[in-house]
Formats: C-alpha cells, structure tokens, sequence
C-alpha cells in the first residue's frame, strides 16, 4: 500500500462507510470555491482575505475572538495547501472513520485540530514575552489556517494502533512503516522548511495519539462506549486546560495585540 492509494480492506471501500470524511472534504473545498468567487487569491491568499475568512490570529483569537481556532481548520493558503491536507484527510479519515467508530472519529478529528490551534497560538504568546523585551520580526505572531493538525491526528492515531498488537475484530489498518514514514516526513518538513506551522502538527499529533491509545484499551472492556465517552471528556478537559492557560498567559500582552491591531487597522 502507498502513500497514495485509498486503504486496501477485507472489502470494497463505500463511501456510506466514511460519509463524514467525505462531508468534510466537501466542506473545505467547498468553502475554498466560495472564497475564490469572492475574490479571494487561488494560490496566495493576502493576510487581510485570511483573517477575513476564519485564520488563527493569535491578537484577535485571544482577544475577542477564539472561534478563529476552530474555524481556522476550513481555510487553506491556496490551491496546493488545500489538496495535500484534502488527499491526506481522504488517505487517513476514510480509514480512521470506520476503524474508529464515526461518533469516536469526529470527537479525534476536532480535538486534534483545535489541540493543534492551541499549541500554535501558545508558542505565539510565548513569542510575544520576548517581542516585548526586544523587536524581531520573526517574533511576530503569524497567521495560521488549515485542517493539517486534525489530519495529523489522525495520522498519529492510526500509527499508534498500528504498533500496538491487532484486535481480534480489528479490520482496518494501515501499514505501521508507510505510517511511522509519512509523519517522520511531515514532521522534517515542519522543522526545515519555512511556513509550515509545525506546532499545530505536533499538537494534533499529540492528542490523537493520545484519544488512539484510550480507544485501543477500550477495546478490551465490556463497556466499550462509557469508555469512549471518558476518554474523549479527559481529551476535551486537557483542551480547555491549556487554552485557560493561554489565555492567561496571554493577558500580559494585551497592550502589545492592542497594537498589532491597530497597526494592521484590524477589529476586535
């Protein structure tokens, strides 16, 4: 099996079996047209049109608008960025999704993506500490968009199961080299090269590596779905732990975001 071929299973893959995966791909790129017919650029989005449309703007998400680190996960910086993290989330989600449970793989997708938002913004407020004692434009919070880190949970995910022993009723799987491979790769990519967010790939990575290792275990309980619904609520309180913690980190830096906005004649 290759990066690039849909999974190879027991059976013929229908798209019923994986219909939220689909429902997602449909919405992002759906929303991509939408963003073109308006206006905005197919291959390099200004900053202005990214903020517009939902970008994680660490100001104004830990300002007045913290919806930005969901709906940063439906906005991508152009044509290419939007088709790797579609194919990747077609490659991994329509695995995930039935290997998972559509109800466990919502709850993954999202956690991962927003654990994702947080560690980015986090390293932005962390950032901030420093641009206060000394100007460095690389200091300077960045703007950031994309489904990558909820992709990537999902991709940790599937490679945590893939290295821990098979279940007995376990018919979906992928190869654990071909995994351990790609996001040995993705996370290279990150560290080399410029403009990738690394951070919310590796927050995405932690948490679905994480919700993948408390489903494995429920798999071997009699109470599969209590079990479930634990884990997904431990997931969601680690989340809301770290964004209070950000967000009261960041309160020290009020004034500095205060003007970054106005600078950028930005709103709250």
């Amino acid at each position: 099996m290759t990066e690039t071929t849909p999974p190879q299973i027991n059976q013929k893959l229908q798209i019923q079996t994986w219909w939220f995966t689909a429902l997602l791909i449909a919405v992002n790129v759906g929303l991509f047209g939408w963003q073109i017919l308006s206006g905005v650029n197919i291959t390099d989005p200004t900053p202005v049109d990214a903020i517009a449309w939902g970008a994680d703007f660490t100001p104004l998400t830990f300002t007045a608008e913290p919806e930005r680190l969901f709906s940063s996960m439906f906005f991508h910086f152009g044509m290419i960025h939007l088709m790797l993290n579609m194919s990747a989330l077609y490659v991994f989600g329509s695995v995930a999704e039935q290997l998972f449970g559509r109800s466990y793989y919502i709850g993954l997708y999202f956690l991962a993506g927003l654990m994702g938002s947080v560690l980015s913004s986090y390293l932005s407020i962390r950032d901030g500490y420093e641009l206060l004692q000394h100007f460095d434009p690389n200091l300077l919070p960045r703007i950031s968009a994309g489904a990558s880190g909820a992709v990537m949970g999902l991709g940790a995910a599937l490679t945590v199961v893939s290295l821990l022993l098979p279940l007995p009723q376990q018919r979906f799987w992928r190869d654990k080299k071909s995994l351990l491979m790609i996001m040995g790769i993705n996370l290279v990519f990150g560290f080399t090269v410029s403009g990738i967010n690394n951070a919310a790939h590796i927050g995405g990575m932690i948490m679905g590596a994480l919700l993948a290792s408390m489903w494995y275990f429920s798999q071997k309980t009699q109470n599969r779905g209590l079990f479930q619904m634990i884990a997904l609520a431990i997931g969601m309180l680690l989340l809301a732990i770290f964004y209070w913690y950000c967000t009261v980190l960041s309160a020290g830096l009020n004034p500095l975001w205060h003007e970054i906005l106005r600078q950028n004649q930005l709103s709250f």
